[in-house]
């Protein structure tokens, strides 16, 4: 476990498989509001809000965004462009920090820290329940501007059963990074910062006439983020195998395919992905996917979001069978496979109309949109192919996806335009 859990670069930088899990298990519930207390406290474990983001549309596509946001380790600047374009597509106005710059600075920071800081408490909740340790600590975050009270728990080696926990367990307030570490010993504590002998004020429990809390914690936070749900987040991480193979499904499965199917269309939607997929052709094109002096080589593969049931029905007619018996497949890209399409379509191939990273960009539009799903001619391997086609901006597009059952994933084999459209 990280000594240092509940840090702003570790919730984005380092998802671990409880997290996702608590942030995903939200996602089936989708709750509209006109303001950010409309859930209180533990509501929150299951349920996903954006305070006044009230259309279920609009709604879905935030939920998208912050999960990329959170599952792939994303920053500010990345989801910061996918807002912005949620906002312009759904035509969500009167938001909170709408109409500035810091405004919106202020409205994009919040959204994503405040998911990212409490899936991430509640993971390591999770986590720290399973471990069974008999001390747990209290570490202050570091933050710039330091609350007096949260200081003052600092180095705090109390019992996991202690009352302290069910209101003070961190975040505690709108950014705080302080967090808590597991011990199996007094002496491990200390090694953790832990400060033997200290005891909480006597007057811990007073409650803030303003907030309805205890003093130092902020409306709404008393209460420990999962903690209702840590038996339910610890048995779905038990499900995944690799996390780094499932990042893209894993646990999405669980929900309702409608929910699921919309997640996956609004995933497809944000721009950072469209980007993705450019940026990862433009490796392989350049000839820098293995990695350069100044750069380390690409992920081995490139997701494009879940396929929806809509898809697997459509797969399934084209090929004949059953091809797709299970839920949980995503649409990716690999290195080789660009390769192939770099050396067959792309400048320097042999196809008429060449295909470069910009044309990436289009794939998922290709698939969450098809004009056809086909046939994609012989098995290779005893593995069926399913041909997508599409006509964008003037060209006619296929794509061919191999269907792989062992990762469930549905991986590009070639990509090119067929012809210029009529």
């Amino acid at each position: 476990m990280s000594d240092h859990p509940s840090a702003v670069s570790g919730a984005f930088q380092r998802p671990f498989t409880e997290q996702i899990a608590f942030f995903r298990s939200k996602l089936g519930n989708q709750v509209p509001t006109q303001a950010w207390d409309d859930l209180k406290r533990s509501e929150h474990d299951s349920a996903f809000m954006v305070a006044g983001a009230a259309k279920a549309d609009l709604l879905s596509d935030l939920a998208a965004a912050v999960d990329k946001a959170i599952s792939e380790g994303r920053g500010l600047e990345e989801f910061r462009a996918d807002f912005r374009d949620i906002v312009r597509r759904n035509g969500w106005t009167g938001w909170t920090g709408e109409g500035s710059v810091r405004g919106e600075a202020w409205r994009v920071r919040t959204i994503l820290t405040t998911n990212a800081m409490t899936s991430y408490a509640a993971g390591r909740l999770a986590q720290l329940k399973a471990g069974n340790f008999p001390i747990w600590v209290y570490r202050h975050g570091g933050s710039q501007e330091p609350r007096p009270q949260h200081l003052d728990w600092d180095g705090l080696m109390l019992n996991p059963a202690h009352l302290f926990w069910r209101t003070h367990y961190p975040p505690s307030d709108w950014g705080c990074s302080c967090y808590v570490l597991g011990a199996s010993s007094e002496r491990a504590a200390k090694r953790l910062g832990g400060k033997p002998g200290k005891t909480l004020p006597k007057d811990w429990q007073a409650i803030d006439p303003k907030t309805g809390a205890p003093v130092g914690i902020g409306k709404n936070w008393d209460y420990a983020p999962g903690d209702s749900v840590s038996e339910k987040v610890q048995a779905l991480a038990a499900k995944v195998g690799s996390w780094d193979n499932r990042i893209a499904t894993a646990f999405l499965e669980e929900l309702p395919a409608e929910t699921s199917d919309q997640l996956s269309r609004a995933y497809r939607a944000l721009p950072s992905t469209r980007d993705d997929l450019r940026r990862y052709a433009q490796r392989v094109f350049d000839r820098t996917d293995a990695g350069t002096e100044d750069m380390a080589p690409v992920q081995p593969t490139r997701t494009l979001g879940m396929a929806r049931s809509g898809h697997v029905a459509q797969i399934n007619e084209a090929l004949g069978t059953e091809a797709i018996r299970k839920t949980g497949f995503d649409f990716a890209i690999d290195r080789n496979g660009t390769r192939h399409i770099r050396s067959e379509h792309g400048p320097s191939g042999k196809s008429a109309i060449t295909i470069t990273p910009v044309d990436f960009a289009l794939l998922p539009e290709l698939v969450e949109q098809p004009d056809a799903i086909l046939s994609g001619g012989d098995e290779h391997k005893g593995l069926p192919r399913a041909l997508f086609r599409k006509t964008i901006a003037g060209k006619v597009y296929e794509a061919v996806f191999e269907l792989r059952g062992g990762t469930r994933t549905l991986m590009l084999k070639t990509f090119y335009v067929v012809k210029y459209a009529r």
